[in-house]
């Protein structure tokens, strides 16, 4: 009935003529444009399946020149009229490392890297961009709420354009809870979170997550001409995404307010929250540097982070992706993340919940069964504990004692009850210590680490609600089972019209609208998880609740060791 709906509704959303007998044809509808008053701008847009587009509006003077590696520049001039009816352009990315000894990914991310693929994908260091949809015939008067969409991909990779919010906003319609959607486009890799001394002297470290503060600032400004509330916004990620809503309720030791108000009032984190995490001048992010500095042909100058402001944009691409990326043996040991610099995110994330210094919103976070299954695939030579354990050692926790990292290790007992895709006996197991790999990754970089939080942040804050899930829609997938990004394909575009895509869909537009995933739905009641530490399973066919207390004894050591498990 729904589809019937919307292919009769088809050709008003398209401003097609409609035939009349003895008629001239009806003239195609005007093209949406919205004046935005900061810093002044008309944005002409597009209309298609009964959404309006605005794509590629900037937010921010390009990081270009002496702006490369430097905090986003609010705009300052008008812009005048501005053509969003096209494609924005993605952020310099990072899809393999560059390094030729990394054979095959090194030759990969040679070509990938060039101007060229660069360009065929439509990436430059121009991109600091917003996109805002919303349902056809909404006016400045409708003061609909927002939801603030920070995409993921390892803060390697990823941009706007990746995410059209059609089938969320029509969803949204659908359900009676109509929504404004914004997507921000922020630096990533080198170009947006360098680490390093140099980085953190200069006072420009963390770039990207300075870069969606100014999105929430533009948003805040501007999305009441689009017809948004600016008090109704609520900022909602995936993976590194995710991770990233999380940062934002902790910049600024939790300050969220611009011009005296919040710019959010909730959060939503679908695979990501708290990752602990060295300093930007620590060891493993000052070898980021140097081997930056390195490859850009910078070493040996009298300043080197000038120097790497001044080298050619494909030099500087190819040395920021030389370095090990997420498409690798290294996984989620990342190179670029954020980190504490003692000013834009103060300390280590889980520092920041532990003394109750983030925004105090409710949220919703949780989880794929199987989260580490896709990063698992890249470490195959990994055949005993043993060497999981140095392997974790090496890349992960290098300033954490071994025998603590054994103990971890050895809390995954065996891959039938502890191995990841879980639930699957003997079967995936597709190196000797795949499934346990898998499991570890996907518990300390995710599942568990969500726990964590949770349970500190409701000792801490009890009164501010929240609550949580774990997705288990596509059990039986071999290998890869309830994978890490599965929910992109169920949640963000709803490709799968099933229970999972319409009740996550259904939670979330009624925690937009009133902090509670429960208001004004039929769904099953989902319970806040501090009042018994439980979490909604989220199937393909049917929802449930479960308890959150799988693997108990890898939970506790990870919660009591935390601080020795910073990337």
């Amino acid at each position: 009935m729904r589809c019937s709906l919307l292919f009769s509704l088809l050709p008003l959303a398209l401003g097609a003529p409609t035939p009349v007998d003895n008629a001239a044809p009806v003239e195609r509808a005007a093209a949406p444009t919205v004046v935005a008053p900061s810093p002044g701008a008309t944005i002409v847009g597009k209309t298609a399946l009964l959404v309006d587009s605005f794509n590629g509006i900037p937010f921010a003077k390009p990081p270009t020149g002496q702006l490369r590696l430097k905090p986003p520049q609010p705009l300052t001039s008008a812009l005048g009229t501005i053509d969003a009816s096209g494609t924005a352009k993605a952020c310099p990315q990072f899809f393999f490392s560059a390094d030729a000894d990394d054979f095959p990914s090194g030759v990969l991310g040679v070509v990938l890297n060039t101007p060229l693929f660069q360009t065929v994908t439509n990436a430059g260091e121009d991109c600091l961009t917003i996109n805002v949809q919303r349902p056809v015939g909404t006016t400045a008067s409708s003061k609909l709420p927002v939801l603030f969409w920070i995409f993921g991909g390892g803060f390697e990779l990823g941009s706007t354009s990746m995410y059209d919010g059609t089938s969320l906003v029509l969803e949204s319609v659908l359900q009676g809870k109509p929504i404004i959607f914004v997507a921000v486009n922020y630096r990533v890799g080198g170009f947006g979170f360098l680490p390093g001394k140099e980085i953190l002297a200069d006072g420009s470290s963390n770039l990207g997550l300075l870069d969606q503060r100014l999105g929430l600032q533009w948003t805040a400004d501007n999305i009441a001409a689009f017809g948004g509330d600016p008090d109704k916004v609520t900022i909602w990620g995936e993976s590194a995404g995710s991770i990233s809503v999380f940062d934002q309720m902790a910049l600024y030791n939790g300050d969220h307010t611009y011009k005296g108000k919040p710019l959010f009032r909730g959060g939503i984190m679908n695979s990501g929250s708290v990752v602990p995490a060295n300093p930007v001048d620590g060891t493993k992010g000052q070898k980021v540097y140097d081997t930056v500095v390195k490859n850009a042909g910078c070493a040996g100058t009298a300043d080197t982070l000038a120097c790497l402001r001044t080298v050619p944009y494909t030099t500087f691409l190819n040395a920021a992706n030389s370095v090990p990326g997420i498409l690798s043996y290294n996984a989620v040991a990342l190179s670029y993340l954020p980190r504490p610099d003692g000013l834009v995110l103060t300390e280590s994330p889980d520092v920041l919940v532990a003394s109750g210094r983030y925004a105090k919103v409710p949220f919703i976070v949780g989880d794929q069964e199987d989260e580490g299954t896709l990063f698992a695939l890249f470490t195959s030579n990994l055949s005993t504990t043993a060497q999981v354990s140095t392997y974790l050692k090496t890349l992960y926790f290098p300033d954490t004692d071994k025998t603590l990292i054994d103990k971890y290790v050895a809390s995954y007992q065996n891959t039938l009850e502890d191995g990841s895709p879980f639930r699957t006996l003997l079967l995936n197991n597709w190196y000797p210590q795949f499934k346990r790999v898998a499991a570890i990754i996907g518990d300390i970089t995710f599942t568990l680490t969500r726990r964590v939080f949770l349970t500190t942040a409701s000792t801490v804050n009890p009164s501010v609600k929240s609550w949580s899930y774990l997705s288990t829609y596509d059990y039986g997938t071999p290998v890869l089972g309830t994978f890490h990004g599965s929910d992109l394909l169920q949640v963000f575009y709803g490709i799968l019209p099933n229970n999972a895509a319409k009740t996550i869909r259904g939670y979330y537009f009624s925690f937009v609208y009133d902090l509670d995933p429960n208001s004004n739905n039929n769904f099953m009641e989902w319970p806040t998880w501090s009042a018994d530490k439980k979490i909604m399973n989220f199937n393909a066919n049917s929802n449930s609740i479960m308890n959150d207390d799988f693997r108990a004894d890898s939970f506790a050591l990870l919660r009591d060791n935390i601080q020795n498990f910073h990337i």
